[in-house]
């Protein structure tokens, strides 16, 4: 399948990262498992809802009482800053990205920025110009502000990007924005009805178009 410009011009693509480019189950259920263990907590019921937010909403709807989220939020960033075992990039994504020009892609995560740089030197990838991580927006997913602001310093129109998103947070972030969202694995809501959807990112290709320029993006066959 190929999403064509025209009157509709791709200027740019977006990623996720965990989930989306980087494979990070195994630090991120070790975890949650270590949180939910301190405080008697529900471990499955936490990763049910965890996936695609910042720590810091999380761990605020799940904390019992009394509990310093801040100071848990910072206990648990830096447990998984440090924990890079099992981390490997999804399917795909090497390649992919190793194909992009920079300035025209960006990556949009719920992590942290050093825990973002963390897991992407840990799966082998490379980091974009424009990083937008939880430290640079005041709303995290599923607010669109993440994406809203890597439009605006690529200096293209949230219109004209095409977003890779594998969780249910991200998706809502970039249907709010006004991107084009493909979906990437399983993941299935009312959020993720009607869009595009690749297994993986093996086979998805990002092209140059000749003058007035753009971009093409051919997905993968799921």
């Amino acid at each position: 399948m190929i999403l064509l410009p025209g009157s509709d011009t791709i200027s740019a693509v977006m990623f996720d990262m965990d989930g989306t480019l980087v494979d990070s189950t195994a630090v991120v259920e070790r975890t949650w498992h270590s949180f939910a263990d301190r405080h008697g907590l529900d471990a499955a019921r936490i990763l049910e809802v965890s996936h695609g937010r910042p720590t810091g909403s999380t761990v605020a709807e799940f904390a019992p009482v009394g509990v310093d989220v801040n100071a848990e939020t910072k206990r648990l960033t830096e447990q998984e800053v440090a924990d890079t075992d099992g981390i490997v990039a999804v399917p795909g994504a090497g390649e992919l990205l190793a194909g992009l020009r920079d300035g025209c892609w960006a990556l949009v995560t719920s992590a942290g920025r050093a825990l973002a740089e963390r897991r992407m030197a840990a799966a082998g990838l490379p980091m974009p110009v424009v990083v937008v991580t939880a430290d640079d927006v005041t709303r995290g997913k599923p607010d669109p502000e993440g994406y809203l602001t890597a439009a605006a310093r690529l200096g293209v129109s949230v219109e004209s990007i095409v977003v890779f998103e594998d969780a249910e947070a991200g998706v809502l972030a970039a249907r709010a924005a006004g991107a084009r969202t493909v979906v990437v694995g399983a993941v299935s809501s009312g959020a993720t009805e009607g869009l595009e959807r690749v297994a993986d990112l093996t086979g998805v290709v990002v092209g140059e178009l000749p003058p007035p320029g753009g971009l093409s993006v051919r997905l993968s066959r799921t």
